[in-house]
């Protein structure tokens, strides 16, 4: 197996032995890198997808990979044993979705110590001690929900209707958030929001105001676009259910953006588990999207409950961390990598290369 590590190189010059300190290299050996990937589960399909492509990158690269995760993303003890027991291998490197930096820390200064490059995947090691995480291949959540509106604003008569809206009739785009404290879905809200105050801004007669909840706050007089942020008041499906409800009784209300699959099932289930926004129903005509997957929001998506959804890249997520790790191991200079996302509708959700990346 190789390894990373300090040598001494030993020359006979006229009879004289001479030491000479090197950096840390790689020790050649046949097999070729070993990469420990330690995530936050394993059964899902979601891990089950990065595992795809991790296993793809290795074989490019020709290293060899284990993949491990705990059996649920509350198993915070069972992720540490399994990164200590991949510590002790002394891997080339090791690519880790923390469940819980704090709860690694002393895994991750050994990593520093024995100079073991560490990847971050998915949310990555926030926080982690200096010098240990070399680069992270993770989703850019504001780039992703910015997608969502730009798909929105791709349907015929999308624009139009905000093009229509005026200060006396302003037009309601409306985002259901989970919460207002994780790091993923406040930073989809925000970069929600500026990309459709951009393309709002395009089109309509008069200013974009952004309102609901002060982290997000923008308002403007006398607007013609109304950007309202609906937050529910816990993550516990009761509270997003009745923010939805909440959003749902706004006039004027063209379209909702629901930022994760919590609000997503918040949504679903203030509509009568979506019925109500099938054809004929109490919200035919309202524009909705979401974001992940599961099969409650896949089912909507299919029927055309929703206009489609925003899907993270699992695969890429698990390709990309190999690739980096590879280059790590090899000396080259990395940098986080954002692994991208997908848009899916009904008429692409069973395309080979969006079917893998939905899962239930």
């Amino acid at each position: 197996m190789k390894k990373a590590m300090s040598y001494l190189m030993i020359l006979a010059i006229a009879g004289t032995t001479i030491f000479a300190s090197a950096a840390p290299v790689l020790a050649e050996e046949e097999d070729g890198l070993y990469i420990a990937m330690v995530s936050k589960g394993f059964q899902h399909q979601f891990w089950q997808t990065a595992k795809a492509g991790a296993e793809d990158a290795a074989a490019k690269y020709g290293a060899t990979i284990s993949f491990n995760g705990p059996p649920s993303e509350s198993d915070i003890d069972k992720q540490v044993d399994m990164l200590k027991s991949e510590v002790a291998k002394k891997p080339n490197a090791i690519c880790l979705a923390a469940l819980s930096t704090d709860a690694v820390m002393e895994q991750l200064q050994s990593c520093v110590d024995q100079g073991i490059p560490v990847i971050g995947f998915d949310s990555g090691v926030p926080n982690g001690p200096e010098g240990a995480v070399y680069a992270t291949a993770s989703t850019s959540n504001g780039a992703a929900a910015a997608l969502a509106a730009d798909e929105l604003c791709k349907l015929d008569g999308y624009t139009d209707a905000l093009a229509a809206a005026t200060s006396d009739d302003p037009i309601v785009v409306g985002i259901l958030v989970q919460d207002a404290t994780s790091d993923s879905i406040t930073s989809r809200t925000k970069g929600y929001i500026e990309e459709m105050k951009k393309l709002a801004g395009e089109v309509a007669q008069g200013s974009i105001s952004v309102e609901g909840h002060e982290l997000y706050n923008e308002e403007a007089e006398d607007p013609s676009v109304i950007i309202k942020v609906q937050v529910a008041a816990s993550a516990d499906v009761v509270d997003v259910t009745n923010a939805a409800k909440a959003l749902l009784n706004t006039e004027n209300l063209l379209s909702v953006f629901c930022s994760n699959e919590g609000s997503v099932t918040g949504f679903l289930a203030a509509t009568s588990d979506g019925s109500d926004l099938a054809e004929g129903g109490k919200y035919d005509g309202l524009i909705v999207a979401g974001f992940d997957a599961g099969a409650t929001q896949k089912a909507a998506v299919r029927n055309g409950w929703f206009v489609g959804s925003i899907t993270q890249d699992p695969y890429n997520i698990g390709y990309q961390a190999v690739e980096l790790a590879v280059k790590a191991c090899n000396g080259e200079e990395v940098s986080d990598v954002d692994t991208g996302a997908k848009w899916y509708t009904a008429e692409n959700i069973d395309d080979p290369e969006i079917a893998q990346l939905v899962y239930d």
